[in-house]
């Protein structure tokens, strides 16, 4: 009988195709000089010249700014669509995309929309002086006020929308496609591909591929976006522009994908199905979701919540993992009229500060390599998780006491309560980036041996950190404080816990619950033993 082959095997040996590359990006396009209540007032006061600020001073620069926009729909023969409540958007995007192309159109606007939508805007409002009187004063608030949407195709970027509030100070949002920017420079340079909806199943030349993902960057984006700035309706003048008021961008939602095309529908589905079941233990529900929980603590690299999710939408299941504001995603999808299928991992980062970096857009390429290596860890921890077995000579070499350099640490004997629970609540940060600390694992620790934070000290915490680190089970990321678990030790936290959970525990409670023994298959078979050898050993003595 052929071994079932582990993840390892089947992403190695079945893997035809694989793609990094930005897929959805959601900027912010705003004036930085107008994103306080002190930025408007100086616009108000020194630029235009007021004795005091109002908003009803950028009043007639909201006028025009509309009445530009309808003689721009006007003077294009555009549609105007005024979008209703829960309206997909996308989806007219869609039916007016396929109207554009058959008109032979590669470039321009396709269609204006108009929505109503909360926006933080400045209204102003009067406060009472010292004097008694009252003067105006400008506070932000949220109101539902118009945005126009702008639906246009880009001869290098593909699709895209961009979206003004046509209240001052006219934030702007730019959604774009790295996948549909892909797709239009290998049209450009002549490279046959099979597109999928949202990514590529087949390329001519995947490592040009590849180094054309790589090459969008914020000078790319920049340009493109200054491009269409220029083409559409500007709620800024030319000397307003010369006078410094410029829009910036800032990165607000960024997905970063992996895609992996497999050869046979089945060993892509027999991949995930693995993956899925190493993630639910008791049947396969609608719903599942194992929160990590863990203390909070301010000022530190990992605080926030983490979990997991796995959702089964009928037959096509989708793993789900959590970590601040960031979201990553699994799901594996058959291939119309293929023989394959694709798996796409996904990190979506909704907040660049849940990894100490900057929302501008010049911080991509460090986002990029946070997002890649966010999607490789969880590959790479469930190849770890679903073959953890470490060999026997690895696990004799636990159950003894360890040397190394001189300094002694004790041994790790599998089934002893604090060892398992020890290396139990390692498995749970497995996944956080920044690793973790003593008095982050103390409260779990705590809690799995059942006794009280404040008797387990931090002295008595560190020195099984220290019997950890000499086994090789965790190391310590370099001039912090900080530890991470090794493959080699994510390998034993798992064998340990699930070797201890899954079949000793069960299989003693067979054995000596009494209440089990007339019922379980294991205790029937001890008791057939236990008979067998009780008459065996009557005959001897009776001989």
């Amino acid at each position: 009988m052929n071994a079932t082959p582990t993840l390892a095997q089947l992403q190695s040996e079945h893997v035809i195709l694989e793609l990094e590359c930005i897929d959805r990006m959601y900027l912010n396009a705003y004036v930085p000089q107008l994103t306080s209540e002190g930025g408007i007032a100086a616009f108000c006061r020194g630029y235009l010249g007021y004795r005091f600020a109002s908003t009803k001073q950028v009043g007639p620069m909201t006028e025009a700014f509309v009445r530009e926009i309808r003689n721009f729909i006007a003077h294009e023969g555009l549609e105007l669509v005024h979008f209703k409540k829960g309206e997909r958007k996308d989806d007219m995007m869609q039916r007016k995309l396929r109207w554009f192309k058959k008109a032979g159109r590669t470039e321009g606007v396709v269609f204006v929309g108009v929505a109503q939508e909360n926006a933080r805007v400045p209204r102003t409002t009067r406060i009472r002086t010292e004097s008694g009187g009252t003067m105006p004063w400008i506070i932000y608030s949220k109101t539902p006020v118009n945005h126009y949407y702008f639906y246009c195709v880009d001869r290098d970027f593909g699709p895209f929308f961009l979206k003004f509030c046509s209240y001052f100070p006219y934030g702007a949002k730019l959604c774009l496609n790295g996948h549909e920017y892909l797709k239009r420079q290998l049209e450009q340079r002549a490279i046959a591909f099979t597109a999928l909806d949202n990514g590529l199943l087949a390329c001519a030349d995947l490592k040009a591929a590849q180094r054309i993902a790589d090459g969008l960057n914020a000078p790319k984006i920049e340009g493109f976006f200054r491009k269409w700035l220029a083409r559409l309706p500007h709620p800024y003048s030319a000397k307003d522009r010369r006078a410094g008021y410029r829009y910036d961008l800032s990165l607000l939602q960024t997905e970063f994908s992996l895609t992996q095309i497999w050869d046979r529908a089945d060993h892509g589905r027999a991949f995930f199905e693995e993956l899925i079941r190493e993630n639910i233990d008791l049947g396969r529900p609608e719903q599942v979701q194992l929160i990590f929980g863990r203390k909070m603590q301010r000022k530190t690299a990992t605080d926030g919540r983490c979990r997991t999710r796995i959702i089964t939408a009928g037959v096509m299941p989708s793993l789900h993992v959590y970590y601040k504001n960031t979201h990553l995603k699994q799901y594996y999808k058959k291939v119309p009229d293929q023989a394959g299928g694709g798996l796409r991992t996904e990190t979506t980062i909704n907040n660049t500060y849940d990894f100490t970096v900057g929302r501008r857009l010049k911080n991509l390429e460090t986002l990029r390599q946070i997002g890649r290596a966010a999607n490789r860890r969880v590959l790479e921890v469930e190849r770890l998780s679903h073959d953890c077995q470490i060999g026997a000579a690895a696990f004799d070499k636990l159950q003894k006491p360890a040397e190394v350099d001189g300094q002694h640490a004790s041994a790790l004997p599998f089934g002893q309560e604090r060892v398992q629970a020890l290396l139990l609540v390692l498995v749970m940060f497995c996944l956080q980036p920044a690793g973790f600390r003593n008095r982050q694992l103390r409260p779990l620790l705590a809690q799995l041996l059942d006794i009280a934070e404040s008797q387990l000290s931090p002295g008595r915490m560190s020195y099984d950190l220290r019997r950890l680190r000499l086994h090789g089970i965790i190391e310590r990321i370099p001039k912090t404080q900080r530890y991470r678990l090794s493959d080699f030790g994510l390998k034993t936290a798992l064998f340990y816990s699930r070797l201890y959970q899954r079949r000793l525990r069960p299989g003693l409670s067979q054995l000596c619950d009494l209440r089990t023994t007339g019922s379980a298959p294991l205790a029937q078979a001890f008791a057939k033993f236990q008979r067998a050898l009780d008459t065996y050993t009557g005959e001897k003595i009776a001989a």
